[in-house]
Order: C-alpha cells, then sequence, then structure tokens
C-alpha cells in the first residue's frame, strides 16, 4: 500500500500540471493523434456545472468525445433474469446485518433488494450513498460532456457501452458478491473517496488530498473492473484516426497501477 501511495503522488503530479483546474493530461499519439484524457466523474454536485472554461474550450477544438459509455439516453440495460438467493444466505451474519442497516439509513427497501445479484446490490447501494452525499447524475462530468458534444453535433465514440458493461458485471465471480463485499469493507472510506474526487473539480487540487486516497477493490476486483478494462481501452485508444480528442474515462482510471496514461505512453509502472 506504501508503494501504491509513492506512485499515486507521482502520476496524479503529472495528471494535474499547471495549466489544468481539474485533472487532465495530453497524450500525443503518433500519426497526429491528440487526447484529452479527463478524469471524471460520474455523478456530480450542482457547483461542478458548468464544466471548467479550459474544457470547454478543448470540447470546441475536437473531433469528437470518447467516452466508457453514452448515458445520456434513459433506457437502463440492466434487465435482469434469473434467480439469486437471499441476501440473508449469501452474506456471512454480520454483513448482512451492514446491509440492513444501510438500508434503513438510506430509505432503501430490504425487499427490493433480495433478489438482485450481488454486484447490482452494491452499486444500488453505492448510488443511494452519492446522493445522500448530494450527487446527482445530470451534474456528472460524463454526463455534462456528453450534452455539450450533442450541443454541436460532435460525434460520440463508446469505449464500452451500457450493454458491454452490463455483461462484464454479469460475468464477476459470484454474481460480484466480491463487490458487495468490497462495498460494505470500504463504506465510509468510499464516501471520502467521493468527496475528494468531488474536490478535484472545483478548487482543490488533487496532490493536497493524497495521503487520504485509498484503493478500495480487492486485487480480483481491481484486475478486472481496471487493469484489463485499461489494456482494451488503451488499444481501442491507439487504433483512433488522426485528430483531436476528449476522452472521458472514471478518475480512478487516470492513476495507479496499469493506469491508463502509463499504458498510453508504454511505460511500466
Amino acid at each position: 500500500m506504501a508503494q501504491f501511495f509513492k506512485q499515486t503522488f507521482r502520476w496524479l503530479r503529472r495528471l494535474l500540471p499547471v495549466e489544468y483546474s481539474y485533472p487532465a493530461i495530453d497524450i500525443q499519439l503518433p500519426g497526429h493523434r491528440s487526447l484529452h484524457l479527463v478524469g471524471s466523474i460520474h455523478m456530480g454536485t450542482q457547483d461542478m456545472q458548468p464544466l471548467p472554461e479550459q474544457l470547454l474550450r478543448r470540447m470546441h477544438k475536437a473531433d469528437a468525445l470518447i467516452v466508457e459509455a453514452d448515458i445520456s439516453g434513459s433506457e437502463s440495460p440492466f434487465e435482469m433474469s434469473g434467480e439469486f438467493p437471499p441476501l440473508a444466505e449469501r452474506l456471512p451474519e454480520a454483513q448482512y446485518l451492514h446491509v440492513e442497516k444501510l438500508c434503513e439509513e438510506l430509505g432503501v427497501s430490504m425487499w427490493t433488494l433480495n433478489p438482485l445479484p450481488s454486484w447490482q446490490v452494491a452499486l444500488m447501494l453505492q448510488a443511494t450513498q452519492a446522493q445522500r452525499l448530494g450527487l446527482r447524475g445530470n451534474y456528472g462530468i460524463d454526463y455534462q460532456l456528453l450534452q455539450n458534444a450533442k450541443q454541436q453535433n460532435m460525434p460520440v465514440i463508446e469505449l464500452e457501452g451500457p450493454q458491454e458493461q452490463f455483461a462484464l458485471l454479469q460475468q464477476l465471480p459470484d454474481n460480484g458478491l466480491g463487490l458487495l463485499e468490497d462495498t460494505l469493507t470500504h463504506w465510509h472510506t468510499n464516501a471520502r473517496l467521493l468527496q475528494t474526487m468531488i474536490s478535484w473539480w472545483l478548487d482543490t487540487k488533487p496532490v493536497t488530498a493524497l495521503d487520504q486516497l485509498p484503493n478500495t477493490f480487492s486485487s480480483e476486483l481491481y484486475d478486472v473492473l481496471m487493469n484489463q478494462r485499461n489494456l482494451r481501452w488503451k488499444q481501442q485508444l491507439s487504433d483512433l484516426p488522426p485528430g483531436n480528442y476528449v476522452v472521458a474515462v472514471g478518475a480512478l482510471h487516470l492513476y495507479g497501477e496499469g493506469n491508463l496514461p502509463d499504458l498510453l505512453a508504454d511505460k511500466k509502472v
């Protein structure tokens, strides 16, 4: 973990050069391809709107916006099928009681969560936690960028798309039980991490909070949700035609082991 923080200091100093007041880094690929990599937050607060002027200028000059998935539509890819044991049978007693306590605090019905796969229970709890902290999807960075691209009639390129993300979650071992367990274990840490990332888009630079920056994924989940996706995205971005691109991915993909900027630069961490 100590090595993780040392590397994070180095990476995030690179991610926030003097000219940017938000988490971003410029990558120049061979073949006249320029990437403005932006560390997005998928939910945000009202004071994160409008986007920084620097970013809006980059959007005005871009040939296309690249995002993990186009979330500007209202349709949900989460059409569940199959039956899952009640949470009481999937979780140890202490964790089940923790879920019950969180549901009571958040106003979430256990009856609603019980038939869902574990990964979806985790995501629902995380989303409700973010809402309680004042975050909303329409203030998220990628959502605002998508709206800006739509206004400009700018092409939008998806690195995955909602259906591919859905398929990835469905393939997690034990129906995503590890993600639910990590969510419960790091519940308060996740709240601090959200607040830290929000500050990156307001008036605080990331380097001021690095000593509080945690890794809340188990090694197995980190490999599936971060490393493997970064490798796929590196290949997709490397195959782009010449042009200027704004690339918005989750902020956590821009630092840490196997981060996307280092992969694009062919650097070994």
